[in-house]
């Protein structure tokens, strides 16, 4: 069970006492409201805090400082939950139980984390220019990597386009256009509003007592100048319109996405239907798509669909012969309208149940796991513990299925298509 502190005005602890690993984990992340005119810099500062300190100058000193912590590691955190962009580090480390006697790792971690935020190296004002922009250069090239997915692709296109109107449509990363622009300077005073106005959201993994992690967390920010502001409360989707988009690329197989909207999000009580849908739906091998567009008709490559529930969206994917895109987008509303209609087999219904059992099974495998799924569901608004989410979803009914499938409407579509090269 997930224990909340609040530490401070706008700084938030949460630990999960977990015995059963020999590694504990540590995230603290810095909350924004997703803008596109910022999403760029708060992707890029973290990796650029990662590359020396003032004590620690460079990665090869912060390599030899990790490495007499057990082998600690430090890495860069970017994530886009609903409306929020957050922003910081994740850290994993020998639990203090396994080391030599005498020896601590958890405080001198927590310290060190401390270090990598309040003390970057800073040259003339700013950031290391250096460091800015080698970082930039990576941040460019995993941006741009996206076109050479095609499938990565076609979903931020449809992503755009659907949510014009939306934060959501902002990319994660932001835009390279955006990363071009970023100054050391500039980003540096970024940095500093980021340090005292962001909420902030820190989640332990581990053994360790609470009260201590939560001193070595009020340590940190006893140094910061606090002036916290509260995020408006996550939304769900923001409609700006919608439509049927296309483009060309030297590409031998089309992409083909539908995007559709329903009120249900995370924080509705038909949120583990809406999972169940989905999964009977599109996502996974048992799923109606799977087993009748792709198998049976042979109509695609690949099919798929995925619910983004901070927002309300579900998508649906498939490869696909590019003179092919009006029978599959037809065949994929048929099968919409078959779950709408209640046409769901038991063994449909149990082969989802169970697909998302098995997941939620495997949400406490490691410090990872627990620290991803339950920090983007107190960010995101999911409101359900992992043994009430398993609950509800065995309790789901064929009906339950058909009833949140009706809340579904298609509101864009973006097709990839091409010529064989």
């Amino acid at each position: 069970m997930v224990q909340v502190y609040e530490l401070m005005s706008g700084v938030t602890l949460r630990c999960f006492p977990a015995d059963k690993f020999k590694q504990g984990s540590l995230s603290i992340q810095f909350l924004r409201q997703m803008r596109r005119e910022e999403a760029a810099v708060n992707a890029l500062i973290p990796a650029v805090l990662l590359r020396g300190t003032e004590k620690h100058r460079d990665l090869r000193d912060i390599t030899l400082h990790l490495d007499d912590l057990y082998g600690a590691s430090v890495g860069a955190v970017v994530r886009r939950i609903g409306d929020y962009q957050t922003m910081g580090l994740y850290c994993g480390f020998i639990e203090d139980r396994y080391a030599l006697t005498g020896d601590r790792i958890l405080e001198p971690m927590m310290d060190f984390v401390g270090e990598l935020l309040l003390e970057p190296l800073l040259v003339e004002g700013g950031f290391s220019p250096k460091f800015v922009a080698s970082e930039k250069k990576n941040l460019i090239a995993a941006i741009e990597s996206e076109r050479n997915d095609k499938r990565a692709y076609a979903s931020a296109q449809l992503f755009r386009k659907m949510c014009a109107g939306d934060p959501y449509g902002i990319p994660r990363l932001g835009e390279a256009e955006q990363v071009e622009k970023i100054d050391p300077v500039a980003a540096y005073r970024h940095y500093r509003n980021v340090l005292t106005e962001s909420p902030v959201e820190i989640f332990y993994v581990g053994s360790g007592d609470p009260n201590v992690v939560a001193q070595g967390i009020k340590r940190i920010f006893a140094q910061i100048p606090r002036n916290p502001q509260t995020l408006p409360a996550q939304t769900a989707f923001q409609d700006a319109g919608g439509g049927d988009y296309s483009e060309t690329m030297e590409i031998s197989q089309g992409k083909l996405g539908l995007g559709f909207v329903t009120p249900i999000t995370n924080r509705s009580e038909d949120f583990p239907a809406m999972q169940v849908f989905n999964t009977v739906f599109g996502a996974g091998m048992t799923s109606k798509l799977f087993a009748n567009v792709r198998e049976k008709m042979s109509l695609c490559y690949a099919i798929g669909s995925g619910y983004y529930g901070a927002k309300g969206i579900l998508t649906v994917f498939a490869g696909i012969d590019c003179d092919k895109e009006p029978v599959v987008k037809e065949e994929v509303l048929r099968q919409l309208a078959l779950c709408q209609a209640g046409e769901i087999s038991e063994e449909e219904l149990t082969a989802a149940r169970e697909a998302i059992l098995s997941g939620l099974r495997g949400v406490h495998d490691s410090p990872a796991a627990i620290e991803s799924y339950e920090t983007v569901a107190a960010i995101g608004g999911l409101k359900l513990t992992v043994p009430e989410y398993r609950a509800a979803v065995e309790k789901i009914t064929v009906a339950d299925v058909a009833r949140v499938a009706s809340t579904l409407r298609l509101h864009t579509t973006f097709f990839l298509k091409g010529v064989r090269v």
